[in-house]
């Protein structure tokens, strides 16, 4: 989840409908292949829209009108069959107070998946173990299973994963851009502060482990995944990462790594974030010009429809004012093929960040996944191949992780 910042603000796209028809570079076989396998997503941010005024996740959307990526006509439009949804808190001050704050914020966003999927529950339904997920896709609904991006609401007190998971949460993720009270971050300018886990973050994957909750390592640092791969009595996923071996960022993952988490069973779920798939051009008039943009508006979230149209145009002008590039769908896919060769199919599957900044020149939001797809039959592999990385993965990790429990 990258709300507001500066490289998602750059690296966004625009779409020019709501709903696009599918993507012309793919043939009707390959659309064919990709409709029969169960598609699924295992980091969507889109969550975060639910709260927003005026959106509706029943309606489309677009990039162009209101940053949004995926809805339920796009998903449809795209042949996305559902995956995890995300509750994302940002990092905030280690406080009694806002440490609360967080956990009652991540509360209400738990609430808000629950009351989307009773509002639509013609068209959605919410997924609690690996069984449900072809039950509820075989009904033409869309399957809703949850994640907690970021445990810090869950810092003060360890009981609450035991009050996430009844709520429906299978898959739990320590840390984001900072180190926290579990661990270290990927990405905090202060560097370790616990070279890996902390004692606190070693009890989270041992709770974790009991409670049959899946550990995502995306964002943690490398002595994190370490530390999770050591102590963890199941496989741990990457919900939305890449490769280091193709771009050399702290949030992606170094060969050896890719293979000790293979090892386990784990799977990488390859991440679309634009500024993690290659090195991004800089522009520092262009982001100090978008910087200010956003400082102006706020957040985004809190905005009306209108409010949000003005902000659109505005980026959009500074964006016509200063323009870039950004990593394209091939270069995505370098990472992809990477990790199919190296680790194999059945430790690959794809988390795009779509709401929380993913996309790429050319895989912009929902709609645009049948790429994918045709891609991989491309370069040589089979249905059977696309169904493990679509889907097959994630829920044989799944049910690795709802044996251990029941041990």
């Amino acid at each position: 989840m990258h709300l507001n910042s500066i490289a998602f603000a750059a690296g966004i796209a625009i779409l020019a409908a709501p709903v696009p028809a599918a993507t012309p570079e793919v043939s009707g076989k390959a659309r064919a292949i990709h409709e029969r396998v169960l598609t699924f997503d295992t980091h969507l941010d889109t969550p975060a829209n639910f709260s927003r005024p005026g959106w509706d996740f029943a309606e489309g959307h677009s990039l162009s009108r209101d940053f949004g990526q995926v809805d339920l006509p796009r998903m449809k439009a795209g042949g996305l069959d559902g995956g995890f949804f995300a509750i994302y808190t940002p990092q905030g001050p280690r406080t009694p107070e806002a440490t609360a704050a967080a956990r009652d914020a991540a509360l209400i966003r738990a609430v808000e998946i629950r009351e989307m999927a009773a509002r639509l529950s013609d068209k959605v339904e919410l997924a609690f173990t690996a069984d449900d997920a072809v039950r509820i896709a075989a009904k033409g609904k869309v399957v809703v299973y949850q994640s907690i991006e970021n445990s810090y609401p869950l810092s003060a007190d360890l009981g609450l994963m035991t009050t996430f998971h009844e709520l429906g949460v299978r898959m739990m993720s320590p840390v984001h851009f900072l180190n926290n009270d579990f661990g270290d971050s990927s990405t905090d300018p202060k560097g370790p502060e616990w070279n890996g886990l902390s004692p606190l973050g070693r009890r989270f994957v041992a709770e974790a482990n009991r409670l049959g909750i899946i550990l995502d390592a995306s964002h943690a640092s490398d002595a994190v995944l370490d530390q999770m791969l050591a102590l963890s009595t199941t496989p741990v996923i990457l919900s939305h990462s890449g490769c280091k071996a193709v771009y050399d960022h702290p949030r992606n993952v170094d060969d050896a790594r890719l293979i000790a988490l293979a090892a386990k069973g784990g799977v990488i779920q390859m991440n679309a974030y634009a500024g993690y798939v290659a090195k991004l051009p800089e522009n520092p008039e262009r982001d100090a010009a978008l910087k200010a943009l956003y400082a102006k508006m706020g957040n985004r979230h809190d905005m009306t429809p209108d409010r949000v149209a003005e902000l659109v145009r505005e980026r959009d002008a500074i964006l016509a004012r200063y323009p870039g590039s950004k990593p394209d769908f091939d270069a995505f896919m370098k990472h992809m093929l990477h990790a199919l060769k190296l680790v194999g199919v059945d430790h690959v599957g794809i988390g795009l960040d779509w709401d929380g900044g993913g996309g790429v020149e050319g895989l912009e939001d929902v709609v645009d996944i049948p790429r994918i797809s045709a891609a991989l039959l491309v370069a040589g592999y089979t249905e059977a191949d696309l169904q493990k990385i679509w889907s097959g993965n994630v829920l044989r990790v799944l049910r690795a992780v709802e044996a251990a429990k029941a041990k």
